[in-house]
């Protein structure tokens, strides 16, 4: 599936995610340990219409196919306009819970670098959720969603906590990120 606006979206999983979008991405979170939305990155994207759902079923639901269309999506994203908005959901609502581990986010983790090298964040969320622990609240699980999926989107200055633990990571931010440089440990 090419990737349509999520705000255009009029089946369910659309809608299901739009909603999670406004209603847990873009607000604030009692438990997040910081003000501000979930993803601050996400209301202004909502509100310009520049969040894209893309959906991934049946066979093409395994790591391996996921992994390859996720390349393909990384060169969209890289390709499209230069719009620092932009990202996109790539849902897979039939994955059984038991395979969001392999599935998700061993590709999440698999794809990162080559994401990261292109000034491109991808993310991990399902219904379990992640594992993964809130930056200011270990307790915290943010990387929630109602179905799971990846999301990718540009790269921007307050990334840094998430890119610190990997050298490769580091150089790439600091490439787009100069005027960071002295805050991001070598």
């Amino acid at each position: 599936m090419d990737p349509v606006a999520l705000t255009r979206c009029r089946d369910g999983i659309g809608q299901s995610l739009a909603s999670w979008a406004r209603d847990y991405l873009c607000r604030p979170h009692a438990d997040l340990g910081r003000p501000g939305p979930v993803c601050p990155y996400m209301p202004r994207a909502m509100r310009l219409e520049s969040v894209y759902l893309a959906l991934v079923t049946g066979p093409d639901a395994t790591a391996p196919r996921l992994a390859a269309r996720m390349h393909r999506y990384r060169r969209w994203m890289a390709a499209g306009p230069p719009d620092p908005d932009r990202a996109l959901l790539v849902a897979l609502p039939g994955l059984a819970a038991g395979d969001y581990e392999p599935v998700i986010e061993a590709t999440q983790r698999r794809l990162k670098s080559d994401f990261v090298d292109e000034g491109l964040m991808i993310g991990e969320f399902h219904p379990g959720p992640p594992a993964a622990p809130g930056i200011r609240n270990p307790d915290f699980r943010p990387l929630y969603a109602p179905v799971p999926l990846l999301a990718v989107r540009r790269m921007v200055a307050a990334d840094r906590p998430f890119l610190e633990d990997d050298p490769g990571h580091r150089a790439a931010y600091r490439t787009r990120f100069p005027e960071s440089r002295r805050r991001c440990t070598t």
